[in-house]
């Protein structure tokens, strides 16, 4: 079982491997593998770990701001110099599909459409999930990015012990 900790740690190791050309080489194919797993090839699945090509991107843990508004995902300011100041179709890419929207980028914070919306749902997306979004082409007519989903899920039995603590003097809260 993966502890929400662990998926940190996952998504900061998939980070530094961006910055090893020995790990996700330009002249091939993007490897992968799956958390926990030994060497061999992995099935894709919702757990797995897309090297990232080197290319720009940026991650974020999804708050309620991210999933609950209909005004769409705006960008870091991390990200703004690689993106076009125009509205122009966008691509996000993840798990072998396709979701087309709007980038905004006219404005004082760039931002996709509503098309955010579908991708949310599409992929169930919920608080404390986390995304990688790597931007895979940026041109004046089109931009794709493709999403690589880290599930933030707290396990039913390590979140019943979260929850049972501090309620009595025989379960304190432990701060270390």
């Amino acid at each position: 079982m993966v502890t929400p900790s662990k998926r940190v740690a996952q998504l900061a190791a998939v980070k530094m491997e961006a910055c090893t050309t020995e790990n996700a080489p330009e002249n091939e194919e993007i490897r992968h593998t799956r958390f926990g797993s030994n060497s061999e090839p992995a099935k894709l699945d919702e757990d797995e770990i897309r090297y990232l090509s080197g290319k720009p991107y940026f991650d974020l843990v999804l708050s309620k701001s991210h999933i609950s508004h209909t005004f769409g995902l705006l960008f870091p300011a991390s990200m703004i110099r690689e993106l076009p100041r125009a509205t122009i179709p966008a691509v996000l890419k993840n798990g072998g599909k396709i979701w087309n929207m709007s980038y905004c980028g006219g404005g004082v914070r760039p931002k996709l459409d509503s098309g955010w919306k579908t991708f949310v749902a599409d992929n169930n997306l919920k608080i404390g999930d986390g995304c990688v979004f790597e931007l895979m082409e940026s041109t004046g007519t089109n931009l794709v990015f493709k999403v690589m989903i880290v599930r933030g899920d707290i396990p039913t039995e390590l979140q019943e012990l979260i929850d049972s603590r501090g309620k009595s003097g025989d379960t304190p809260i432990v701060l270390d």
